[in-house]
């Protein structure tokens, strides 16, 4: 029987997850890149573009236009399932362009023998 939200577990992503939060924000391309799986099999579908690989990602990341962000962010939610796979979710408040938005993002972490990483990830804004 698999555990579904095994504390440890969940306190472990959230961890991960806040590390890549921060990154994020900061535009910290080498931390980003290292918490992303490197294969051809991983996605990432943002605003604006789908991103199929782990170069198209890092490419995309590399010539961003505005690579700070800066957003508030609610619901947070990680839920593990056994100790190798979990998915985290959230809203998100951010300015753009002088306007409020407001977006979600989801990602599917898995756990290789190298660590954490994001296999999965969905970016997207609500219509204004």
């Amino acid at each position: 029987m698999t555990t579904i939200n095994h504390p440890a577990v969940v306190a472990e992503v959230t961890d991960f997850y806040l590390k890549y939060e921060e990154a994020l924000c900061n535009n910290n391309l080498e931390v980003m890149d290292s918490l992303f799986w490197d294969a051809p099999e991983v996605v990432r579908f943002g605003i604006r573009e789908n991103l199929y690989g782990s170069d198209e990602i890092r490419n995309f990341r590399q010539n961003r236009s505005s690579p700070k962000i800066e957003r508030e962010i609610s619901n947070f939610k990680v839920i593990t399932f056994g100790k190798d796979a979990a998915t985290v979710t959230l809203e998100f408040r951010r300015i753009i362009n002088g306007v409020e938005r407001s977006g979600r993002q989801s990602q599917t972490w898995y756990r290789f023998t190298e660590g954490w990483k994001v296999v999965s990830a969905h970016v997207s804004l609500l219509p204004v």
